[in-house]
């Protein structure tokens, strides 16, 4: 999935906001993390904030999450 493709979706996630979307968001992570690296992943949370929306820590591993 590319970085762009990741971002319009946790958007999507984001203006959803509930415990289910996080989930979702997390799971976009892990594959974004998997493919692009944990900088590509603490950016979009940043960016999105995504910390405040959902919790989300920058330098959080999510490659554990199912997938």
């Amino acid at each position: 999935m590319t970085i762009d493709k990741a971002r319009e979706i946790i958007e999507q996630q984001i203006s959803f906001g509930s415990g289910y979307n996080r989930n979702a968001v997390r799971l976009l992570l892990g594959e974004i993390q998997r493919e692009h690296g944990m900088q590509a992943v603490d950016r979009l949370i940043e960016e999105l904030n995504l910390e405040e929306a959902f919790g989300l820590r920058p330098g959080t591993d999510f490659t554990h999450v199912a997938h």
